[in-house]
C-alpha cells in the first residue's frame, strides 16, 4: 500500500500527545476490529495489542501532525485536537473527529480554522488568557458515541 491508496480496512490514526481519548479510541477499535496507529513524540508507553502500532517522529514542531496528514487516507479515521490538522485532512477526504466529539468536516473546517486563527490573535494581543476550556464527562461521552458512528460507517465501507 502506497499513502495515495486508501487502505483496506480502515485505521484509526492518533495524534497522541495530549489526547485524553486515547483509552476510549482504544476500546472503540478494538469493537470493530480496527487497526490503530499511535502517533507521538515519545513518552508514550508501546501497546501488546497487535492491531495498535506506534510511531514516534521526532521532536520538531509538526511532525506527528506532517506524518498523520501524509499517511492518513479516505476511510481512515483521524483523532485529534489540531485544527489545522484536522483542515490537511478534511482536505484529502479523511474522517477527523475532535477528542470532545465533535467531528471536522468539510462544512465546519473553514469556521473552525478561522476561529482557531482569531483566539491566537486575542491571545497574542492579550486580549485573552491563553486557557482552553476544560475536558468534561460529556466531552469524553459524546466523543465515545461519535467514534463509534464513525467506525461502524467506515467498517461499512461508507
Amino acid at each position: 500500500m502506497t499513502d495515495t491508496q486508501p487502505p483496506a480496512i480502515p485505521r484509526i490514526l492518533i495524534d497522541a500527545d495530549a489526547c485524553p481519548v486515547k483509552d476510549e479510541s482504544l476500546r472503540v477499535a478494538r469493537r470493530y476490529h480496527l487497526p490503530v496507529i499511535i502517533v507521538s513524540n515519545g513518552g508514550l508507553r508501546p501497546s501488546r495489542d497487535p492491531m495498535v502500532r506506534h510511531v514516534v517522529v521526532p521532536r520538531e514542531p509538526d511532525a506527528a501532525d506532517d506524518w498523520i496528514a501524509g499517511n492518513a487516507a479516505a476511510r481512515d479515521i483521524v483523532v485529534t485536537a489540531d485544527v489545522l490538522l484536522a483542515a490537511r485532512c478534511v482536505g484529502k477526504a479523511v474522517t477527523v473527529i475532535g477528542p470532545d466529539g465533535r467531528p471536522f468536516t468539510p462544512a465546519s473546517i473553514g469556521m473552525a480554522v478561522a476561529m482557531r486563527n482569531l483566539k491566537q490573535q486575542l491571545r497574542e494581543t492579550g486580549e485573552i488568557a491563553g486557557y482552553n476550556r476544560g475536558f468534561t464527562k460529556a466531552d469524553r461521552s459524546r466523543f465515545l458515541g461519535e467514534l463509534d458512528r464513525l467506525a461502524r460507517r467506515a467498517k461499512a465501507g461508507a
